[in-house]
């Protein structure tokens, strides 16, 4: 995808109707095929009440807001394969939250279905706990928790979500940066386990033209110019393909797409190697038109014509067919060795399971409807339904944790396990025999002392493998522990053992309530709602249950209430001596060379350039030049992360009312510790080459050293005091143009 210029926004009012006109009539013939008796008339009463309740608000880009409704109706229809309901949820998506329409007169007007998707669409206005909690992850979770109710809300939400990253030019840098990332975070993620392929690749390609600008446009800019020659070899590869599927009388399809900018960006990161030695920029597709008895049959046929002219790589070739995954994707993945010595990946499906690949739980429905879809499929889409509503059962949880662990489950590759009387269960990849026993039953986990796997007895944190039967061995005695959390997996094995926990733990803190009580009722104090709250605050304890634990385990002595004052009903903490705060300055990260001029601000916030103490966060080592953004820690003050950090996504996605807008000031005086490491051929002399350039040319000073060697290659890790980025990049840059050296790259975290 390119990166488009933003346009000046500069139509009249005649023109403005038109557009608007434009479009509707574009969603219209979208839905034609779709419309029933009164269909019409109903849509244009939700497009009439939309256009009329956004008809003096606009977008950031100056455009009419009530385009954007009518964007994420049209990407619902067209791109998710979504009906009329969902169209008219769609247009009336914002009505509730940012207009004076009300959910009544939304159900006055639709009916109560339509009601319940558009207030599952709102985002929530309530005060939240801070402690365990954010808006933003209370608003996720309210999405998720209509997802087990009516999953048309989680669909509609992509759509909007699709629409937004589509027109982020407009958005200031930080909202482009919390946007991109809460999309990489839980939405692409939820667009992948819903099977919706191509609009997860486009966000994940828009989110990483946001966070990682260069990046993105490098390989964009790649390929672009290596369009031609793919295109030469996919044809060239095609050609044996297509003449003997000609001649066997299949109706079929087949061409070659490049793969997404950001899978091919993850290959790169992954595999450590260079954009012309990714082997898969691209993907052949062969889709099969056929009845659906014979699907598996013609798939399997095009699998032997292929593997006829190109030799397959085994341990690269996926049966999605057999076992479909748990959101509904089937197909035959295959990987050759083409022409000129590449490896090409090949994907043979039918029509319908294109539809799956495509459209993903809407074509689910679709099918389902018309009875046209396979036992094995429904009930694989099911399952999965029926473990969120597991998951999204437990209302007391924490919304971040349960955000986590939600996400833990969107991902992962899944394995295939069975039982001792042969049902099969999916699991994520990774989970152990302690996961399995929480997904037969949760009483079965609680008890869970062991397990036989193919017979042989193994322990709780055992980790699974596909085609493994498990038989679980329990106890009346065992209980959960808090260790159990550090081998489990799945969503539902961590909140159950959470909720056995907290059980167990309310049942304890019960007796230091006790105790607390006994000691204020001898010191004549009533144990009242605000002298509690005023005990939990002093003793720092995130509540009053956490007190009563901590009193029940004996981490808090009482001695100190003596030394409290009480004033009528009330305690008074005892005053504590405040330290004065020092505004410090992170010395572990810079290097003085001038003291002169060390006042010299690095970062300047928003409008102001105050002095501003700060941390550069050891995660990912920013240094001037970088892409960055401050985010303010509960403990440590400002950190400065980059935008490509490992951690940014989940702090923009959940945090984004903690982010502070930073920029680099150009200062010569001051030194960041940074890290490259490099790999190369073990050659005489090749150390003094290094260090010649980095301290001799480039006059820059290496702070540590360390280099192995072995097997005729050799492995460095030098870390180096830097003024900036473009500093870095030229070290980067010189040292990779040395004789014999295999790659060098930045040091991404701390090591």
């Amino acid at each position: 995808m390119e990166t488009v210029a933003v346009q000046k926004y500069n139509l009249d009012e005649e023109q403005e109707k038109k557009e608007i006109v434009r479009h509707y009539r574009a969603l219209l013939r979208a839905l034609k095929p779709r419309l029933k008796k009164g269909d019409r008339e109903l849509v244009r009463t939700a497009f009439e009440m939309a256009a009329d309740a956004h008809k003096d608000m606009r977008r950031k880009s100056g455009e009419p807001y009530i385009l954007h409704p009518l964007a994420v109706a049209q990407i619902c229809v067209e791109e998710i394969g979504l009906g009329v309901r969902s169209a008219i949820c769609a247009l009336l998506h914002d009505t509730v939250e940012d207009t004076e329409v009300t959910l009544e007169d939304v159900e006055r007007e639709f009916g109560s279905e339509i009601a319940h998707i558009v207030d599952g669409l709102t985002k929530i206005s309530t005060v939240i706990d801070s402690s365990t909690s954010t808006a933003q992850a209370e608003n996720f979770k309210k999405i998720l928790l209509t997802l087990a109710d009516d999953p048309r809300v989680i669909l509609i939400k992509l759509a909007d979500r699709m629409h937004n990253m589509r027109t982020l030019d407009s958005m200031s840098r930080e909202k482009q940066l919390k946007i991109a990332s809460e999309t990489v975070f839980i939405y692409a993620p939820l667009a992948h386990r819903l099977g919706l392929y191509n609009i997860k690749s486009e966000m994940e390609d828009l989110a990483m033209k946001y966070t990682e600008q260069q990046t993105y446009r490098d390989i964009a800019k790649k390929l672009k110019e290596t369009k031609r020659e793919r295109t030469r070899y996919i044809n060239e590869f095609i050609k044996p393909i297509k003449e003997v599927l000609q001649e066997e009388g299949f109706d079929f399809e087949i061409y070659g797409r490049p793969k997404s900018i950001h899978s091919i960006y993850n290959k790169i990161k992954t595999k450590g190697v260079a954009f012309e030695e990714v082997y898969d920029l691209f993907a052949i597709r062969i889709i099969m038109n056929s009845a659906l008895e014979k699907e598996k049959a013609d798939c399997w046929k095009v699998y032997s014509i292929i593997t006829d002219f190109y030799h397959p790589s085994p341990e690269r070739t996926r049966d999605w067919l057999s076992n479909p995954k748990s959101n509904g994707y089937e197909a035959l993945h295959v990987t050759v060795m083409g022409p000129q010595g590449k490896w090409v990946e090949v994907q043979i499906r039918s029509k319908r399971m294109n539809d799956y690949a495509e459209k993903g739980l809407a074509a689910h429905w679709r099918y389902k409807e018309g009875n046209q879809s396979p036992a094995s499929q429904e009930s694989k889409f099911d399952q999965w339904f029926t473990q969120i509503r597991e998951i999204l059962n437990n209302p007391d949880s924490n919304t971040l944790d349960f955000l986590a662990d939600f996400k833990s489950n969107l991902f992962t590759e899944e394995i295939y396990v069975y039982t001792p009387k042969g049902d099969l269960k999916i699991l994520p990849v990774g989970s152990t025999s302690l996961d399995f026993a929480y997904a037969i039953h949760s009483a079965i986990g609680n008890k869970c002392i062991g397990a036989k796997v193919n017979y042989k007895l193994v322990p709780l944190s055992h980790k699974l493998r596909s085609g493994d039967q498990v038989e679980i061995i329990t106890s009346n005695k065992q209980k959960p522990s808090e260790d159990w959390l550090n081998f489990v997996l799945t969503a539902k094995a961590k909140s159950k053992i959470k909720d056995a926990l907290k059980e167990e733990k309310r049942q304890i803190a019960m007796d230091g309530k006790a105790q607390l009580e006994r000691k204020l009722d001898h010191q004549k104090i009533s144990a009242s709602q605000h002298n509690i709250n005023e005990l939990v605050q002093f003793y720092k304890q995130p509540s009053p249950l956490d007190l009563y634990y901590q009193i029940a385990i004996r981490n808090i002595d009482l001695k100190e209430l003596k030394q409290f004052t009480v004033l009528g009903d009330k305690l008074e903490p005892p005053k504590q001596v405040k330290q004065p705060e020092h505004q410090h300055q992170p010395e572990e990260h810079l290097k003085h060379q001038a003291p002169s001029k060390k006042d010299a601000e690095l970062i300047i916030f928003g409008e102001s350039s105050d002095k501003i103490a700060y941390k550069l966060a050891n995660c990912c080592r920013p240094i001037p030049g970088d892409d960055v953004f401050g985010f303010i820690t509960a403990s440590e003050g400002l950190k400065i992360h980059r935008t490509n950090c490992p951690n940014a996504a989940q702090l923009l996605a959940n945090y984004g009312h903690r982010v502070v807008k930073t920029k680099w000031v150009k200062n010569r005086e001051i030194s960041f510790l940074t890290g490259v490491r490099i790999i190369g051929m073990d050659d005489v002399g090749v150390i003094h080459k290094i260090t010649n350039i980095i301290s001799g040319e480039l006059k820059v000073n290496i702070s540590a050293l360390t280099i192995e060697s072995r097997e005729g290659l050799f492995e460095g890790l030098i870390k180096v005091y830097v003024h900036d980025k473009e500093e870095l990049d030229e070290l980067v840059d010189r040292l990779k143009r040395l004789d014999g050296i295999q790659s060098v790259n930045r040091l991404e975290e701390e090591q």
